[in-house]
């Protein structure tokens, strides 16, 4: 038996190296940053597609995938694309193939999906069992590929080409969006509407110092495949001009009768990639945290046929306006959409804002065009200088015959050829392979059209290229033409804008937005508030107030502003929260019912304990009075408020104290205390200085220990203005006692010094002990907690006689509207 040996130890074995592990780190994570970012995450923004996405549309055309064709199995298409272009998991692949299918993720899909391809609330099946072929739109990505429009290069083993770009006949990446997470940044695009992106390419390509005001007349806003209603344009304007903004969307609900006494809320579209069982889930869950309020039952009926349909019960006695703000607030029906166009550019990661990604585009595009023109004018060249060869052997047929038959093999065949007739060697190669049939007339009457039809296109494609307005036009009309092919109109509503109409040579673009128009915003004493169209006094170049006006409302303000205006509301915890009146409900002017309006402690999202006081113009120079409920009074210029800031505290306030009363008061006005043991106050605003926005005021009224202020007012025109006073019992349950009310003139109350107690108002009777409640102003109207007008004593009563017992509670005073 042989001996058995140790095989020889390589001279190399055993050898350890020393390596810096940070420089390693640091090589291996910027080395797999650098592929995460330029091989899979961002898109390119000539063409708007990522790496695996133009693979698999490049694939699939390859494989002859056009729409008039069948579809394959999609696991096909994933095993092809892996196979020869992209060796990563076939899930991203197929997760990337889905997406190009989905209508409700891309605004105009790229690939045709047939099957299960996944909705927003469920995945898509496995790729065994679905097919696909590319889509009409994908074609205008593709198109002219054979046509040396772009460069190729080799794919990962370089056994096979692949574009490094699509030519890309529209604005993919405006149109469709993209999203995606590399290492160090990430990108975010909404997708828009083709026609609208089309016109401002368009609009940038003729006018290159197009301003983006100009643009974003073509393109006010994104436009969602599934619709909805995007809430203000102030960070759409940021993310076209920075690259970088949010905006909100809404979905488009309708109050609608759901059976005798029965209303609803009907869902028909919701936010960008946000599922109605997402919704329905979110509402249950604020209905049992008892957040959510007012809801009877949710019914999702959405199907093929009908399409999305969410219904919202809601209970009787519930004002379905003030449901579906708790809605927008506490769950998806409302939703933010963070813009960040982050895109390669150059090879390199970019920040692009609206005008910047146009310019990319048509940039690569005009560079398409003229490659494609180039390669045209050089085949027809190449076959214009064969049709002249063969033109030449066509007249002298005999003598071409005889010269070949009298050569001894086809090299000295086209060597005489190219001595004797003084053609090329392409020629008289041509002319050597040169079909017997073509010898015919006929043959030569077509030769002599097609060297015209030629001539005429060299010399057309020539004129392209040595012209920069010839080629801009063609890539206009390109671009008309697909906008016209896969175009759509806009389904998302922009609550300034409307749909953009196609873009037309002949006359200017139409505004897109809501005219900044006057208007007027009320504030009910029930707390709730309204917009109302006024229309303007061309003559007196003043505000003409409405025509007509409901009897049923109780106004606490009304403010002269503008539909874009900004308006302060000044609020119980002191402060001043900033407003525009565009999205609040909207009446004609010629019918304000503030019943129709919205909770302004909702529209303006304060907490259980905060309520709105007042509202006021910001642009006023008369400054703010506020008086609290323990008898402080201050006065505050509104040019201490720091311009754009949504909220400002306008009062420093001590603990347990809040304000009851707010409104613009000049020099020339009068300030009124009423507390709660029926003493009131009268003195001049002058005498209280206006102060800056912290300081905590100065004393208004001496309370008595134990009395509070229940309420401030102020008052310009003494002569017309009357005092209401409502009287109770301290242990009387709310809304059970209508008490006693007296309505006295304002002349019948003494004026008094700041900081003095005051005078007697109201004589309290057999179980009296408290005002509940005090008024002062003219036009005075009484409502209840439900709004309805309740009937007050008639007005002359002494300062401190007793009240009239009262046939209804009073839940409110303010002045009829005027």
């Amino acid at each position: 038996m042989a001996a058995s040996r140790t095989p020889p130890i390589p001279a190399d074995h055993g050898r350890i190296e020393d390596v810096d592990v940070s420089a390693e780190m640091e090589a291996s994570f910027l080395e797999y940053a650098y592929s995460v970012i330029y091989s899979r995450a961002l898109p390119d923004a000539r063409d708007g597609l990522k790496p695996v996405q133009r693979r698999i549309l490049y694939q699939m055309a390859d494989m002859g995938l056009r729409p008039d064709r069948g579809h394959v199995k999609s696991a096909r298409v994933v095993g092809e694309v892996m196979g020869k272009l992209h060796p990563h998991g076939d899930t991203a692949i197929y997760d990337t193939l889905v997406r190009l299918a989905q209508d409700f993720a891309l605004r105009v899909p790229l690939v045709d999906g047939h099957g299960n391809f996944g909705s927003l609330d469920d995945g898509p099946a496995a790729a065994r069992y679905t097919e696909a072929r590319l889509a009409p739109a994908a074609m205008a990505l593709t198109e002219n590929l054979d046509e040396d429009v772009v460069d190729f290069v080799p794919n990962y083993d370089g056994q096979f080409q692949q574009p490094d770009v699509l030519p890309a006949a529209f604005p993919n990446l405006l149109v469709n969006g993209a999203t995606g997470i590399a290492v160090g940044m990430a990108t975010n695009m909404a997708p828009h509407n083709l026609i609208e992106v089309v016109a401002a390419a368009i609009h940038l390509l003729e006018h290159p110092g197009a301003t983006l005001p100009e643009l974003m007349e073509f393109v006010p806003g994104p436009d969602l495949p599934g619709g909805g209603v995007i809430v203000g344009l102030d960070g759409i304007k940021d993310a076209y001009a920075s690259g970088r903004g949010t905006f909100r969307t809404r979905g488009k609900v309708s109050i609608e009768s759901l059976g005798p006494r029965r209303t609803g809320l009907v869902v028909t579209e919701l936010p960008y990639m946000v599922g109605p069982e997402r919704v329905i889930e979110k509402i249950k869950d604020a209905v049992t945290a008892k957040k959510l309020t007012g809801i009877a039952d949710v019914v999702d009926l959405t199907d093929r046929n009908h399409g999305l349909r969410l219904v919202i019960g809601i209970k009787t006695g519930f004002d379905p306006n003030a449901v579906l703000e708790q809605l927008y607030r506490l769950t998806p029906l409302e939703d933010s959409f963070g813009i960040n166009n982050v895109a390669l550019v150059d090879g390199q990661p970019q920040t692009l804002g609206l005008k910047d990604m146009l310019r990319v585009y048509l940039d690569h595009r005009l560079q398409v065009v003229t490659r494609r023109s180039r390669y045209r004018l050089a085949r027809r060249q190449e076959r214009l200088h064969l049709v002249e060869g063969l033109l030449i052997a066509i007249l002298d047929i005999d003598e071409v015959i005889q010269v070949i038959r009298g050569s001894d093999d086809g090299e000295q065949a086209r060597t005489r050829l190219i001595d004797v007739f003084e053609l090329t060697q392409l020629q008289a190669e041509y002319i050597l392979e040169l079909r017997l049939r073509r010898l015919t007339k006929f043959s030569r009457i077509e030769l002599e059209s097609e060297r015209a039809t030629l001539l005429a296109e060299i010399a057309q494609l020539e004129e392209l290229l040595g012209s920069d307005s010839l080629l801009r036009a063609q890539v206009a009309r390109e671009l008309d033409a697909a906008a016209e092919a896969y175009g759509t109109p806009r389904r998302t509503l922009l609550l300034n804008g409307g749909p953009v109409a196609p873009r037309s040579r002949a006359a200017a673009p139409a505004d897109l937005q809501i005219a900044d128009a006057p208007c007027r915003v009320f504030l009910s004493a029930t707390g709730r508030m309204v917009r109302a169209e006024t229309a303007v006094d061309i003559l007196g170049g003043g505000i003409v107030p409405p025509a007509r006006r409901s009897k049923h409302d109780a106004i606490r303000a009304a403010v002269d502003s503008t539909t874009r205006g900004s308006l302060g509301a000044v609020t119980s915890a002191g402060r001043l929260v900033r407003f525009s009146p565009v999205d609040l409900p909207s009446v004609p002017g010629n019918s304000v019912q503030v019943a129709a309006g919205t909770k302004a402690d909702h529209y303006l999202s304060l907490s259980g304990s905060e309520h709105v006081v007042t509202i006021v113009a910001l642009d006023a120079p008369t400054p703010i009075a506020l008086g609290t409920l323990q008898g402080v009074v201050k006065r505050v210029s509104t040019t201490e408020l720091p311009p754009g800031k949504a909220e400002v505290e306008i009062i420093a306030l001590k603990p347990g104290d809040r304000v009851v009363g707010a409104a613009p008061a000049g020099d020339a006005a009068e300030l009124v205390f009423v507390s709660s043991d029926a003493q009131l106050l009268r003195f001049a605003a002058d005498a209280v200085r206006p102060q800056g926005k912290s300081a905590g005021g100065m004393a208004g009224i001496r309370l008595t220990p134990g009395e509070r202020v229940v309420s401030f007012s102020v008052v310009d025109d003494p002569a017309d203005a009357v005092v209401i006073t409502i009287a109770g019992a301290t242990g009387a349950l709310a809304g059970t006692d209508a008490g006693s009310g007296k309505v006295s003139t304002f002349d019948e109350f003494p004026a008094k010094g700041r900081a003095t107690g005051g005078v007697r108002a109201q004589r309290f009777l057999k179980g009296e002990d408290t005002l509940t409640l005090a008024w002062v102003g003219t036009t005075a109207r009484a409502v209840g907690t439900d709004g309805v007008v309740r009937q007050l004593p008639d007005a002359g009563a002494k300062r401190d006689a007793s009240g009239t017992p009262l046939e209804a509670v009073v839940g409110a005073i303010g002045s009829a509207i005027s």
